[in-house]
């Protein structure tokens, strides 16, 4: 009898649990939408959240210009945040499981200046040329930013997980991560000496990050890469939830683990490569969003973590390029500043929670 209501208050307590995450998880989908919209309604020029609804339905909104303001700036740069952080934030969960290290994510261990170099090899190289080349490529020109971005982000994310297996301390892998990206900033710094003004001034706009440049055309490119990206990454729930249990034991679930660390490296270095072409290295977000998620949900299964951190880190790109716009009148501020601003306080807290672990250890 006791054995039987054991039984019944532990299957109680999960249908709770469970019911839990489907209401945090329904509430994400509802704040997503909303920032979606508050994204597209507000800016140097506001317009009502019904109006918005009407111009994405395709009906005839009061003002003409609303449908022009809309379609042609906002939408293209609402679609393009959501892209980037739902991408960085799957990137950084993956890295972080990868490394077994809380802190990795793509700016921090110099992923992102490695697709930062593979962009500046091919912008800054051809412009010495032909300044117009990428340009007059069209697609093909988008997909080579892409591919160069993601070479340059699976080198620097190979050499970390070469390092990683020699140094264990978490801090002195961070510290390798950070030589890494002052190594390939030190190389676009030299490619910047030979090329021209025009392009020197384009590339440090760029490295402010922003959601605004991408157009439609680019989207075409960006949308299909970073979705397959996204399910690849989906694929690897369960080999992911295995690695976190050690190696040793993910063979032992017949689980190949160099194909698997192959995989997740191609699909960590792709997200992280093609957001950073045409947005920009955009800092933090990789880091923060897989630790909002992990305190929300309670859990490190990766089944319930990968589709948390896409919409979460959708809601945060949204809301840090709301933020962006809002602060001061007719200006636009960097992005990497506000995304600085709601990442610098995640990881403050996870370094205080592990060094409070270890100082308390239970």
């Amino acid at each position: 009898m006791l054995i039987k209501n054991y039984k019944f208050k532990i299957c109680l307590l999960k249908q709770k649990a469970l019911s839990l995450k489907i209401i945090i998880f329904s509430s994400l989908l509802i704040g997503l939408i909303f920032a979606f919209l508050l994204d597209l309604a507000l800016g140097s020029v506001d317009i009502p959240i019904n109006e918005v609804v009407k111009i994405l339905l395709g009906l005839e909104p009061e003002k003409a210009t609303w449908a022009n303001i809309i379609l042609k700036f906002r939408l293209p740069k609402a679609l393009t945040a959501t892209l980037a952080g739902a991408a960085l934030g799957v990137s950084g969960l993956q890295m972080q499981t990868l490394f077994k290290n809380p802190l990795a994510g793509p700016f921090v261990l110099g992923i992102s200046s490695g697709a930062s170099l593979g962009v500046a090899l091919v912008v800054l190289t051809a412009s010495a040329t032909t300044p117009t080349l990428l340009a007059d490529l069209g697609y093909l020109g988008d997909f080579g930013l892409v591919i160069a971005a993601s070479i340059g982000a699976a080198s620097v994310l190979g050499m970390m997980l070469v390092v990683s297996r020699r140094v264990q301390d978490t801090m002195t892998l961070l510290i390798l991560g950070l030589l890494f990206g002052y190594a390939t900033s030190a190389i676009v710094s030299i490619l910047l000496q030979f090329s021209s003004k025009e392009r020197i001034q384009s590339y440090i706009m760029w490295t402010f990050g922003s959601f605004a440049g991408v157009t439609w055309k680019q989207l075409v490119v960006l949308t299909p890469v970073v979705l397959l990206s996204l399910l690849l990454a989906v694929l690897q729930s369960k080999s992911l939830n295995a690695l976190l249990l050690g190696e040793s034991y993910a063979r032992s679930l017949g689980l190949t683990v160099q194909k698997t660390r192959f995989s997740i490296i191609t699909s960590a270095s792709i997200l992280a490569g093609a957001i950073t072409a045409f947005c920009g290295p955009i800092a933090f977000l990789g880091v923060a969003i897989p630790h909002l998620c992990r305190s929300l949900f309670n859990t490190s299964d990766h089944r319930i973590l990968i589709p948390s951190v896409t919409i979460m880190g959708a809601i945060l790109a949204l809301i840090a390029d709301l933020f962006s716009q809002l602060w001061v009148s007719q200006m636009v501020l960097p992005l990497n500043a506000i995304t600085a601003l709601i990442g610098t306080p995640v990881v403050t807290w996870v370094i205080l929670r592990r060094n409070s672990q270890k100082s308390f250890p239970s």
